[in-house]
């Protein structure tokens, strides 16, 4: 297991916040960071929710000045780091360490997202249209952009390649896209005990799958499949107003999109 290096185990102390944000980065991305403090990740964003913003990183390959995160974190202390080298193929553990942060030091929270910076998440539709309206004691509940029925991509060119040797099997379970999955905060500790049985996978999303098939725990189509997006959805206030991810956002269309949403909530 890895050990923190920046921690925020205060953050949930004096209250259960209703929905923990973790937000895969990377040092270099402070642009993405900054944007969305002041966006869709501003822990006052929606009204009279508590919501707690987290980014998730590990420790820079080349050129990245720990100083400056330092700083960084203590000025917004929304930053949370872990020991393991910040690569494509260490995903996984940055995604462990979110679901380990919160299983302990916020287990209490209703819901957590995990997402990505290069992401825009429409928390106020998240909240108000998808899970406002869920009972309580909701537990066992995952959802996303669903992927079902995949197997395995052996294309050394491919992106989402894996080799026989790391996973030798020819179909995953089903799974939602790292882009952007939701989950009530009791899968936290349920996804941290299923990993310690099941073999390492990079890739994060399939991952969790395994982990909640081992748990017994199904996933959750969402109520529309347009809510979770992999792409980029075109920008208008219109369709925004009504979906919960949207990927590939630069900085300053974290901005742009967001503040003209404000302006736009019909």
């Amino acid at each position: 297991s890895f050990t923190f290096i920046i921690n925020e185990e205060e953050k949930c102390k004096d209250k259960t916040p209703f929905l923990v944000l973790l937000i895969s980065t990377t040092a270099a991305e402070l642009l993405h960071r900054d944007a969305i403090r002041k966006t869709w990740g501003n822990e006052a964003a929606v009204p009279g929710v508590d919501i707690v913003r987290l980014f998730l990183l590990g420790i820079g390959t080349k050129g990245a000045n720990e100083d400056v995160l330092l700083t960084e974190s203590e000025q917004y202390h929304d930053i949370i780091q872990q020991d393991f080298l910040d690569t494509y193929n260490n995903l996984t553990l940055k995604t462990l360490m979110g679901m380990r942060w919160v299983a302990s030091y916020c287990s209490g929270t209703r819901f957590a997202m995990k997402t990505d910076s290069d992401v825009f998440v429409n928390t106020m539709y998240l909240i108000k249209e998808l899970l406002r309206p869920l009972p309580p004691p909701t537990q066992n509940y995952f959802t996303g952009h669903l992927m079902q029925g995949h197997s395995p991509i052996r294309s050394k060119a491919s992106k989402w390649y894996i080799s026989e040797e790391e996973f030798p099997g020819n179909r995953y379970h089903p799974f939602c896209s790292g882009t952007g999955y939701v989950f009530s905060g009791d899968l936290a500790a349920k996804i941290v005990d299923a990993s310690l049985m099941i073999k390492y996978i990079h890739l994060e999303d399939v991952y969790v799958g395994f982990c909640l098939n081992a748990k017994g725990v199904e996933i959750v189509p969402p109520p529309h499949h347009s809510l979770f997006n992999i792409y980029k959805v075109p920008f208008s206030p219109c369709v925004y107003n009504k979906i919960i991810t949207s990927h590939h956002i630069q900085p300053h269309e974290h901005v742009l999109y967001w503040e003209t949403l404000q302006e736009k909530t019909h």
